[in-house]
């Protein structure tokens, strides 16, 4: 057993400044960390990286030829999925980014279906929009992702070039209007004849996955998987 470690002015911070349950709010007690044990207990899990026609290839099937998709948590507005995101987007939570992205690399790796992937792409965002946050949230993803699934992770070949207003409260139609030839790619060499999973932080609409497929879809032998920390519920 690793001897005990002791910070006392760590302990005393945590007295004065408790941490919270990024959920419900409640200090944090013992080896607790982001959510209490009661909120962990109902993290909405999709389990369904291993099962065909889940919440992502349903959402994008017959757009997108994929070979497989899978997301790790199920998005409902107020519940525990969307604590996460959010934390993760706009918190700059970097973390918990850490800890779900090993968690959907695991997954993914445990269900047999993303095996053969050469490559993980994040959802690029405008480079406007990640000089404001300071990150991209999808690369925060891929990057604890490819600790586990042991497969580079690949920036700036896709990329997006013009900035767009942000897809929150917008329909399916302004989303896929919104988001209309954002993508291209750079150099569409380094993809031909590749399994490249691309990685996105939520799957509303399916707009944002649909058009980066607009920007890769020419490129000879290209095969593309999707995943996703969250998707919405239907």
């Amino acid at each position: 057993m690793p001897p005990l470690r002791f910070n006392p002015l760590h302990d005393l911070l945590r007295i004065i400044y408790p941490d919270v349950c990024i959920h419900c709010g409640e200090p944090l007690v013992g080896d607790e960390r982001h959510l209490c044990t009661r909120c962990m207990a109902q993290i909405p899990w999709t389990h369904s990286a291993s099962a065909c026609e889940n919440e992502v290839e349903l959402r994008l099937a017959g757009r997108i030829p994929y070979v497989a998709g899978a997301a790790l948590l199920l998005f409902r507005r107020g519940n525990i999925a969307q604590s996460i995101v959010h934390q993760i987007k706009y918190h700059s939570n970097l973390a918990l980014a850490k800890q779900y992205g090993h968690l959907l690399g695991a997954e993914l790796l445990a269900s047999g279906r993303f095996n053969d992937i050469d490559c993980l792409v994040p959802v690029p965002l405008h480079r406007r929009r990640k000089r404001q946050r300071g990150y991209n949230q999808s690369e925060l993803l891929c990057d604890a992702m490819a600790e586990n699934m042991h497969v580079p992770v690949v920036t700036g070949n896709l990329y997006r070039r013009r900035y767009t207003d942000t897809q929150t409260r917008k329909n399916r139609l302004a989303r896929m209007d919104n988001m209309k030839e954002v993508f291209a790619i750079r150099h569409p060499e380094r993809f031909e004849n590749k399994h490249i999973l691309l990685v996105d932080d939520i799957i509303t609409t399916g707009a944002t996955t649909e058009n980066c497929y607009h920007a890769l879809r020419h490129i000879p032998g290209l095969s593309i998987s999707i995943a996703a920390l969250a998707v919405t519920s239907s």
